[in-house]
Parts: structure tokens; sequence; C-alpha cells
């Protein structure tokens, strides 16, 4: 009985500044979905995988070396050694070059991202940007400056473009709906703590009750207030 009276009061003060309740979510939704559609510029995201390990010296030895545990493993640790390599000063500078693009080393360096794929000897490049076509021209290359160095530096030919760069369709960020829905969530949340809040720092009377727990005795009556003519 008593879980039904403490339910019943969070009700009332809910109900009792409910415009709150109803405003605040809504208006962080809608600055939210302002924020995503029309100011936040979209982002998109273009990869391209290598494979990378030594090329057999004969055509009859592949199927040897990809059943051999041990070049697999020796491959996977090149991998991260590549992934520096691609992510290299010389690549960069080399890609600026190619593109003419006005960035600095750093500035494209915040752009890409070199991922070892885990137990393979798969590498992926990743470029995001603002522009889509230019993403994909970037990573590709990317790969093309990072192949040329690769032979510079190991003097051996072990990189093979498995995957070249397309075109995103889509961008990957602001992700909008998740956006606004999480807004409004919070904005709920918010006006909720908002109204309890309220209502702890209100210690006026306006209830029979609360003149019982005021003044510790029971209420024997209460005077109605009517309009005159009523």
């Amino acid at each position: 009985m008593e879980e039904k009276i403490e339910l019943r009061q969070y009700w009332d003060v809910l109900r009792k500044r409910w415009m709150i309740v109803v405003a605040l979510p809504l208006i962080a939704a809608l600055t939210s979905g302002v924020i995503s559609f029309f100011v936040i510029k979209p982002v998109y995201q273009a990869s391209t995988t290598l494979i990378v390990g030594k090329k057999a010296s004969e055509s009859g030895q592949a199927a040897v070396q990809m059943l051999d545990n041990s070049v697999l493993q020796a491959n996977q640790q090149l991998a991260k050694t590549y992934a520096t390599i691609a992510q290299s000063r010389t690549v960069e500078q080399n890609v600026i070059k190619d593109l003419n693009l006005p960035l600095t080393v750093e500035g494209l360096d915040s752009l890409i991202s070199i991922n070892p794929v885990k137990t393979t000897e798969i590498l992926e490049i990743q470029v995001t940007n603002t522009n889509s076509e230019l993403a994909a021209s970037i990573a590709n290359t990317m790969a093309q400056e990072f192949s040329k160095a690769v032979i510079e530096i190991k003097k051996v030919d072990s990189v093979s473009i498995v995957d070249t760069a397309v075109i995103p369709d889509k961008p990957i960020k602001p992700r909008k709906t998740l956006n606004v829905l999480i807004a409004f969530v919070v904005g709920l949340m918010a006006s909720v703590g908002l109204v309890f809040l309220l209502e702890y720092l209100d210690n006026t009377v306006k209830t029979s009750s609360d003149v019982e727990k005021l003044l510790g005795i029971p209420v024997l009556g209460i005077i109605p207030d009517y309009e005159m003519g009523k």
C-alpha cells in the first residue's frame, strides 16, 4: 500500500509540472536535429586493403607457403611493421605531392588510420574526410605510395592491393537519428530531475497532507474555495 502511495506521489509531482517534462526533451531533440542535419558537415570514410607477405619464388611453392604457420606468423608481424611505414612522413609527403593537397603532414596524418587485421596478413588503410571523392583518392594514393616505399625499404615486392577504395555514398557521422534519440533521452532525464528538484525546493503548504506533516496533527475539515456566484 505504501508503495502505491509513493508511486502516486511521484506521478502527481510529474503531472503538476508536465510542461517541463514534455518541453525540455522536445527542445533537446529539436536542437540536436538542427545541429546534426544543418550544422555538422558529414564525414565520409574510404578504405583500401592490402595483403602483406613474401611472394613465392615459384608458383608451385605458393600452396606450401600458405600452409606454413611460421611464415604466416612472420607476415603478421611484418604487417605491424608496415603499418608504421605506411603512416611515415615520407609516404604522406608523397601523397600530398601527388594529389596537390592543401594539407600539412600532420593534417593528413589526422585523417588516416592504419589497422593491421588481427590474425591475418591484411593491412587496412582508412581515410576520413568531408569530401567523399577526396577520401577515396587519398586512400588509393596511400596504398600506391606505401607499396613503393616497401619495395624500396625492404627490397622485396611483398605488398598486393586486395581492394581499392571506392567513393562512399553514405557518411559515417554524424549519426543523425541516433543523435536526436540520445538528445531526447538525455532531455527527458534532465527534465524529470529538474521537476523533482523544484518540488524538493518548494516548501510551501498546498494540501491537507502537507499540513498534517508540518503540524503533526490530523486535519478535521477542509473549507472549499468557491468563486462568487457559484
